[in-house]
């Protein structure tokens, strides 16, 4: 998607998260800044979201990811993730979502 990513990742160490989010946002964006200069306006966001999911949905997960595309043709990636928050009741401060 032009806008986001989707990420499926097994960690064995949660701990190790932020700095694994930190060096893929990093190092993704010096290649693409090496690969493709005309990006210039190319930035990550300043924050992410992240779900934990139990491993009988996981198939469930790669096909909605596979399928993303589809998925946003009816209702935009911002669209789905405010209602994905509410769906789940988690609450979040309107100044930091979606950056």
């Amino acid at each position: 998607m032009p806008d986001h990513v989707h990420l499926l990742v097994e960690l064995s160490n949660l701990d190790k998260f932020s700095h694994f989010v930190r060096d893929l946002k990093a190092s993704s964006s010096l290649w693409i800044h090496k690969n493709f200069p005309d990006f210039t306006d190319f930035a990550w966001q300043e924050g992410y979201g992240s779900f934990s999911t139990s491993y009988s949905a996981l198939e469930s997960i790669k096909k909605y990811i596979q399928n993303q595309k589809q998925h946003h043709a009816t209702m935009t990636f911002e669209e789905k993730y405010l209602k994905f928050l509410n769906l789940h009741d988690i609450k979040y401060d309107d100044r930091f979502v979606l950056g």
